[in-house]
């Protein structure tokens, strides 16, 4: 009888239950490695597993066995059965997660979660604590536990100490297994002295030197934080005309927002990361054409994406090609009339050629206020998903919809438990939070704004086997964004019923429904550029940037990955190898490999692969059931032309996006992803994931 052990010791020397199984999968993989058939890899598989395990039930073995005990042992039967080939494989396999585990002490981190190489030099170099020697003080577990007990302090508002102590758990769990995870801020500063946990301000500009400057300080103030700030620049005069204080001549909205970029440039938020802006005019400023050129030499305002903020009555006037008036914001008195289309061929040409500026559709905007009483918006947060009045803030999370199927099949009703812990979560943060300042204190929790978005949508339709360029990807997002919006405001109500309404509810879009509601807004898409990497999942709604590529994050640390489920796939069918990924690294897509099945080529589209139409499908798609915006790239290839930026800009306001951003492939110098010829970083794109140009995701 085969006495099998029961436990089993670990590399750290701690003990825990022996699994066999974690044997008979290893081996399966290096067989599939091996190029054996899937029947034959279990075979050989089941076998050697029961060699190895009547070798431990030895008398001479130790009762409780180490790690790389088993794993000699497993080498050994290989090749004494005759399988050399898959006993190479093996050995491979093992040199690979030793050099792994290596890799990841020189890191200097506990990894007690098992996360990817990728994910711990992010955490290492943004989010874990640090003494004043710079040693990093805590775990990702540890990490996420100061998260949860942080943020769970607001529960003792509202309930018992007990029930605090088990929504802190539920926090700490979707947080630990990735399901969850929230903005950047949050991740860094909840627990510590900072404790400012939003990642999206707007500050307001108003045309006086003590309004700009007063709000220069408050941009600092919050950048020091980890957030990121938003700026309607069209109040200010237009460059020439009179400053009746002085009888000098006012030197415009660009020259002003020179200074916020170079106060940028000068602070690390948090001593983490640089700040990162939203700078917004009027398409009716009558420094409109300066504004829209200013990106177009480079290194210009490299701390801002900017946005034309377009009213439907220019995009009228573009299509019946007419004249445009031009207003002084001082007077609004018009100071010009101008072509319509030489003002929008100048914004498509700027597009194509540096990614700057974006288009943020205003009346649609407003046409979706959810507090019009209030004000109108006029800007947004860097990366344009979150709609905020001046002084408002807004903190962000993102479900991770790739652990949302089971199967093959979405998993709804962990969907509907993890969107009613992640809503609950975002309220907390609000009560938790140290505002940087008072007045966006007293709006913040006035209109309780949130934003609960989605990061992993590229994955979960990997999972479903849908292609991303399929007409049931657009499905699937609506269907999925729908349950989504759906059961956010129905745990806003449930929360209202407990805590009360958010203050200003009399003079938001539900005054009169007889509707409890905790937040004037629930949703938002954005681009999780760094948590995503933490989850391992594909970033918000965007599709695969590519199959195998380098990633430059944090100031030029380059990491080069392969995406996890088609790494697993080949290796599942025999297929993987180093030379393959350096092949598909260098032409990012595989559609053109004929090392590649067509099942393959099928489900793992590529940005590239994607056409702008679909695209702006998935975006309209989850704008419909989203009551903030989507932050979207539609990605353009190198030869695409002015007229396809035209031509873009232009459906996205016909299919009510709020907002839409392009990006050509490798029209900038220094990107975010790239792919190409060498992994030396010089073949560079912005990656659609970040949508934003400068590459400044902050969430």
């Amino acid at each position: 009888m085969t006495r099998v052990p029961q436990k089993i010791k670990k590399r750290d020397g701690s003990v825990v239950a022996f699994e066999p199984e974690k044997i008979r999968r290893a081996l399966y993989k290096a067989c599939l490695g091996s190029r054996e058939s899937k029947h034959k890899a279990a075979a050989i598989a089941k076998s050697i597993t029961r060699q190895v395990l009547s070798g431990l039930s030895a008398r001479r073995s130790p009762a409780i066995p180490t790690i790389e005990t088993v794993q000699d042992r497993v080498e050994e039967d290989l090749i004494r059965e005759g399988f050399s080939s898959i006993a190479k494989t093996y050995i491979l396999y093992r040199k690979e997660h030793q050099d792994i585990r290596d890799t990841k002490t020189v890191f200097g981190i506990t990894d007690d979660l098992k996360l990817p190489v990728n994910a711990l030099l992010v955490l290492k170099n943004r989010y874990l604590l640090k003494d004043d020697r710079e040693n990093i003080i805590e775990t990702p577990g540890e990490m996420f536990r100061r998260v949860a007990k942080t943020v769970s302090k607001a529960e003792l508002r509202y309930g018992t100490s007990r029930q605090r102590r088990t929504i802190q758990e539920e926090f700490y769990r979707m947080m630990a297994d990735r399901e969850f995870l929230p903005n950047s801020p949050t991740l860094m500063n909840a627990g510590t002295a900072i404790g400012q946990l939003s990642a999206c301000f707007v500050l307001p500009v108003e045309d006086s030197l003590e309004s700009i400057f007063d709000t220069v300080k408050n941009m600092a103030l919050i950048h020091r934080t980890g957030g990121g700030t938003g700026f309607d620049f069209s109040r200010i005069r237009a460059r020439g005309e009179l400053v009746s204080t002085t009888k000098g001549r006012a030197s415009g909205p660009i020259s002003f927002m020179s200074i916020f970029n170079q106060t940028t440039d000068v602070i690390i938020q948090g001593g983490r990361r640089r700040g990162a802006n939203m700078g917004i005019l009027r398409c009716d400023h009558p420094d409109i054409f300066e504004f829209v050129e200013a990106k177009l030499n480079d290194g210009r305002f490299a701390n801002f994406n900017l946005s034309v903020a377009v009213t439907d009555r220019f995009l009228s006037a573009v299509r019946k090609d007419t004249m445009f008036d031009l207003l002084s914001p001082d007077t609004g008195k018009k100071v010009r009339s101008i072509k319509a289309r030489a003002l929008f061929d100048l914004i498509c040409f700027a597009a194509w050629r540096t990614g700057d500026p974006g288009l943020i559709f205003i009346d649609e905007i407003n046409r979706r206020n959810a507090t019009p009483a209030l004000g109108n918006i006029e800007a947004t947060n860097p990366c344009s998903e979150v709609l905020l009045l001046p002084f408002e803030s807004c903190n962000l999370a993102s479900i991770n919809l790739a652990a949302m199927v089971h199967n093959s099949s979405i998993d709804w009703e962990k969907l509907r438990r993890t969107v009613h812990l992640g809503i609950r979560f975002l309220d907390d943060v609000i009560d938790v939070t140290r505002f940087p300042l008072a007045q966006i204190k007293k709006i913040t929790r006035a209109n309780r704004k949130i934003g609960l978005g989605v990061m992993g949508f590229a994955d979960m339709l990997i999972k479903l086997g849908i292609s991303y360029a399929d007409s049931r990807a657009e499905k699937t997002a609506a269907r999925v964004m729908k349950f989504i919006r759906a059961e956010s405001v129905r745990a806003s109500a449930m929360l209202a019923e407990q805590r009360g309404d958010f203050a200003t509810i009399g003079k938001s879009i539900y005054h009169g429904k007889n509707m409890p509601m905790r937040n004037a807004t629930v949703n938002a898409i954005a681009p999780t550029g760094t948590i995503s990497i933490i989850a391992g999942c594909s970033s918000g709604i965007e599709p695969l940037f590519s199959l195998s590529y380098t990633r430059t994050v944090m100031g030029g640390t380059k990491l080069f990955e392969a995406h996890p489920l088609f790494e697993a796939e080949l290796k599942n069918r025999g297929l993987f190898s180093q030379k393959l990924m350096a092949r598909i690294r260098k032409h990012g897509s595989i559609q053109n490999s004929n090392a590649i099945p067509e099942e393959l080529k099928r489900i793992f589209t590529t940005s590239f692969d994607v056409t702008p139409e679909q695209h702006l499908r998935i975006q309209a798609a989850f704008q419909k059931h989203t009551d903030n915006s989507v932050s979207k790239t539609i990605n353009l290839p190198h030869d695409a032309t002015v007229d396809d930026v035209r031509a873009v800009y232009l459906r996205a306001h016909a299919m009510k996006c709020k907002g839409i951003t392009v990006y050509r492939y490798d029209s900038k110098a220094e990107q975010v992803l790239t792919f190409g010829p060498q992994d030396d970083g010089n073949n560079s794109c912005t990656a659609a994931e970040e949508n934003c140009s400068s590459g400044q995701c902050i969430f």
